[in-house]
């Protein structure tokens, strides 16, 4: 069983939804995109499978979206795959591949629904916060 998490350390929604994949039992293959980014195809492929748009995957906080003008309505889908692979950073996280399907999973708990695996005893996040898993999953 194969499971992907496009990984950023200094992340604490990364950190946790990596957690939270371990503590289901499950080790998943953990891609640093900063480190070793996505290629504009792999990218394209993430999106089609999140069933999300192009703006959906841009991170606007801690990255250059403003000074680059990213908001900017006329900037084509395929234009701001170009910005990520220039600046990986502006690639929100953590992305999630499961058998289940895949996701952008902020908050963290969105990964419960793609973890191939029974109901999970409750979670404790870095900050403290206790999670509960409710069980559903992706058909």
């Amino acid at each position: 069983m194969t499971i992907k998490i496009y990984h950023n350390p200094a992340c604490g929604t990364s950190r946790n939804v990596l957690a939270i994949i371990r503590h289901a039992g499950l080790e998943p293959t953990v891609i640093e995109y900063l480190k070793t980014p996505p290629s504009k195809d792999e990218l394209k492929q993430l999106v089609a499978a999140m069933g999300i748009t192009v703006r959906e995957l841009l991170r606007e906080k801690g990255t250059p979206y403003a000074e680059l003008g990213l908001a900017d309505p006329t900037f084509s889908d395929d234009r701001l795959l170009d910005f990520i692979g220039q600046h990986p950073i502006l690639m929100n996280r953590p992305v999630v591949e499961t058998p289940l399907g895949t996701k952008l999973c902020r908050p963290s708990e969105e990964v419960f629904e793609l973890l191939p695996v029974g109901k999970l005893p409750p979670f404790t996040k870095e900050d403290g916060e206790v999670i509960v898993d409710s069980g559903a999953r992706r058909a």
